[in-house]
């Protein structure tokens, strides 16, 4: 970590300046963090042992029925609630944020795995989509189609709003250049590949900060892989990034009780979990309570990534790479591209103000997240067409939003 917040500021909007200023403080991190990381995967093998054993596997036609208990839809109603509650932001509430640069952060690397993956024309279903705060990515990218899915009923609406290009009239209107539908629903529970069955095949998935949520029960969790299989085409890609779980369970364990945490955020575990320890032969259901300054405030589920790489596996992935955010950081700050884009961004800040750039405390709580990339296995059937786009609308009513529920 950084020794004073001077070490960490990137004092000039020239191009070549960012890269000078920037680029040192990382990589003078990089050794420790990569031993880190070699630490943190010895210490958690008790989670990461392989895939479970269950009843309900993988059926290639979509036919496997995965069960709900009535606790978890009550955990997965907590959540949506809590997204639906949060207000709309205008930008001045936006730029007072205590973990403002965090969330651009954030945002500078959504916007590079979308550069990375996303190709003009694509077919873009977008989980978890909240209220459509990648929108304007996928714009720029130049898809084709988009599907957006999500279970908060405020959040959709708010998308909705988004797309339309009415949310702030303080705004020029923005007319998006593709196609769209809505759709509120848990992408968790329901068979989405029917729903979309008109739709698909997509090109690419998105889930951004969400497929946690699916990790308490291995229902849910196999529910969400065999919708995004789906729903994708041979050789389409799933991008998406989640908590690190060999990270929150370190951390765990080097804190005297069971919460740890920081200025921005904290992270606290039940008393069942007292001792630290996790059996491999139990990788869904681990909860914790996370609270992340003006953004989060609810219950979450520990994803130890050998057991979701494994789950995957079963559902034709195959994983092309998987980056703890500070790596990834450190790994796409070298392209002059993404330089610019965290310039453009403001992550960093100018070095103006003190408060311009990314604290310490935000840059400790990106180290809690990562990202991922799959592709599905096999070649694009050239016979096959791509996801209609007749089915979108380059305007979209209140009475276009599709909600679906445990029928499909």
């Amino acid at each position: 970590m950084f020794q004073t917040q001077s070490e960490f500021h990137c004092g000039s909007v020239v191009l070549l300046q960012v890269v000078r200023r920037c680029l040192p403080p990382f990589a003078a991190f990089s050794g420790d963090f990569f031993l880190r990381r070699a630490q943190i995967q010895v210490r958690l093998d008790v989670i990461s042992l392989g895939p479970p054993q269950s009843r309900a596997r993988h059926d290639p036609q979509g036919g496997a029925h995965f069960l709900e208990d009535e606790s978890t839809k009550i955990f997965a109603r907590k959540v949506a609630d809590h997204y639906s509650a949060r207000s709309n932001q205008k930008l001045e509430e936006q730029e007072a944020s205590p973990i403002i640069h965090l969330k651009k952060l954030n945002n500078w690397i959504k916007s590079v795995l979308i550069q990375l993956y996303a190709r003009r024309g694509d077919a873009v279903v977008d989980l978890a989509c909240g209220k459509g705060g990648d929108l304007i990515k996928w714009d720029k990218a130049k898809i084709g189609y988009y599907v957006g899915i999500d279970i908060a009923d405020g959040s959709i609406k708010d998308c909705r709003t988004h797309y339309n290009g009415d949310a702030d009239h303080h705004q020029r209107w923005k007319r998006f250049t593709f196609p769209a539908r809505l759709i509120c629903g848990d992408c968790y529970e329901v068979r989405v590949d029917k729903v979309l069955a008109d739709d698909a095949p997509f090109d690419i998935c998105s889930c951004q900060f969400a497929l946690h949520y699916s990790w308490s029960t291995e229902a849910r969790a196999r529910q969400a892989l065999a919708n995004v299989s789906a729903l994708l085409r041979p050789g389409g890609i799933f991008i998406g990034t989640m908590p690190d779980a060999n990270v929150i369970i370190k951390k765990l364990r080097e804190a005297e009780g069971l919460t740890f945490g920081n200025s921005v955020y904290w992270v606290c575990f039940d008393e069942e979990f007292f001792d630290k320890k996790f059996k491999s032969s139990s990788p869904f259901g681990i909860k914790y309570t996370f609270h992340l300054e003006d953004a989060v405030d609810c219950p979450e589920w520990i994803v130890p990534f050998d057991v979701f790489k494994s789950l995957a596996e079963e559902y034709d992935f195959e994983l092309v790479f998987a980056k703890n955010s500070h790596e990834f950081v450190h790994e796409y700050m070298k392209k002059s591209e993404f330089v610019e884009l965290m310039r453009r961004l403001g992550a960093l800040g100018d070095g103006n103000q003190d408060q311009s750039t990314l604290s310490a405390d935000e840059w400790e709580a990106a180290y809690l997240y990562m990202s991922f990339v799959l592709r599905k296995r096999g070649q694009p059937d050239k016979s096959q067409s791509s996801a209609r786009r007749d089915r979108g609308s380059m305007h979209i009513s209140e009475e276009d939003i599709m909600y679906i529920s445990t029928d499909y």
